[in-house]
């Protein structure tokens, strides 16, 4: 699995550094502006690396696009993990400190960037098809998580025992992911507070 963030190993000729920069400058861009939008060359001139080196660390556009994925999907990861694996909190709870923080994190940054997976999900037509299965790869393993908690949550009567946990966490990431879009697009807080609402008022015994 490819790393993302933290501090690369630094090796003599700066190439992990250099890699590890471009990646979280692509990660930044992208979440803001997409695929389609985002040109090679703002990536560069953010990171400071000559327009000919960019083949130095990746095949193409596409090749950079991929590991882009797959290092948003190591970090989110472990972002869900941190929450929906937290023992100190009961598992809705849990659930409800993910959204706080996801939360906090749109308005950080102005509600300009929202999830690359997303993003990217909504220009599949004009991306390459073998972005396609990676992307639903990565909606599957955010819900695996999801599900795990939300059985948590049964196993702990929080919730009725005859929910379907596989179907709630499909719910919540389609909802979630919609959610996220339209925040982007108003710049408020409110698409995200109506779905944290509606979510957990469904969830009422």
């Amino acid at each position: 699995m490819k790393r993302c963030r933290g501090r690369p190993p630094m090796q003599r000729d700066g190439t992990n550094v250099t890699r590890e920069a471009l990646l979280r400058v692509g990660v930044e861009l992208l979440t803001e502006k997409g695929f389609s939008a985002t040109g090679i060359d703002e990536i560069l001139r953010r990171v400071q690396v000559p327009k000919g080196s960019f083949y130095h660390y990746f095949d193409s556009k596409e090749a950079f696009g991929s590991d882009l994925i797959d290092c948003y999907a190591s970090y989110f990861a472990r972002k869900i993990d941190s929450f929906v694996l937290d023992a100190s909190l009961t598992p809705l709870k849990r659930i409800r400190a993910f959204i706080a923080d996801a939360k906090d994190g749109m308005a950080r940054f102005n509600y300009e960037r929202g999830c690359l997976v997303g993003n990217l999900g909504q220009e599949m037509g004009a991306l390459p098809e073998a972005f396609r299965q990676k992307l639903i790869n990565v909606f599957s393993d955010w819900q695996t998580r999801l599900e795990n908690c939300l059985r948590a949550a049964r196993e702990a009567k929080e919730i009725s025992a005859e929910v379907d946990c596989k179907q709630l966490a499909a719910y919540f990431w389609i909802g979630w992911e919609g959610a996220v879009l339209r925040a982007k697009l108003e710049r408020s807080p409110l698409p995200l507070n109506v779905f944290e609402n509606l979510f957990f008022a469904g969830l009422v015994r």
